[in-house]
């Protein structure tokens, strides 16, 4: 090979390096305080029945499934959070079903001197409907679903553990009861034929 073709090849590799480079500064998924509640407001109406919106502490892994999109807020989670639930309760087409982690209760003031704060503000954001469950089987929860349905991580610059909180979206105009009494009733008409 000649020394002139192997300049020429070297430098062609550096500039598709960097171009490389550059073009993932650009598709970074980390959201200003405002980009990111736009994008929430724009996906919101996309999302329904059985997907799932995560509010996430900071150190929150971040998932490989096809079906996860996430975004990093850089904001504090109870300020994420507060958003996100007023969305969804002002939403037409779905309401949340809200998770905790069981771990979260147990810890101390000597472990995390703000816990007492942070839990009753997390509490009056949320309110009494929430099942609080061991961390690792909302993981398993979500494994199930990313699979087959879209969620979105809202991940925050929190650094209590054990702070996130999973929403389920439910169809907001067709609860439990009504579909029961649908099933009922073509179960009853298919018994009549």
């Amino acid at each position: 090979m000649n020394r002139h073709f192997t300049n020429r090849y070297v430098a062609i590799l550096a500039l598709i390096f960097l171009v490389a480079c550059d073009n993932h500064k650009i598709t970074t998924n980390t959201a200003s305080k405002e980009d990111w509640k736009v994008r929430f407001k724009d996906r919101l109406p996309l999302l329904g029945h059985r997907n799932w919106v995560l509010i996430l502490d900071k150190a929150y892994p971040e998932q490989t499934a096809a079906g996860v999109e996430t975004v990093y807020t850089n904001e504090n989670l109870l300020d994420v959070l507060r958003y996100a639930k007023k969305e969804i309760d002002s939403s037409t087409h779905v309401n949340a079903e809200i998770f905790t982690d069981k771990e979260l209760g147990f810890i101390t003031p000597s472990q995390v001197a703000n816990i007492a704060s942070f839990r009753d503000s997390l509490n009056k954001i949320l309110g009494s409907n929430t099942e609080v469950l061991p961390h690792d089987s909302v993981f398993h929860k979500i494994d199930a679903v990313t699979k087959l349905f879209k969620v979105l991580v809202l991940k925050t610059n929190e650094t209590i553990p054990y702070s996130s909180v999973f929403i389920r979206l439910n169809c907001a105009y067709w609860d439990g009861n009504k579909e029961k009494v649908l099933r009922d009733s073509i179960s009853a008409h298919q018994s009549s034929k």
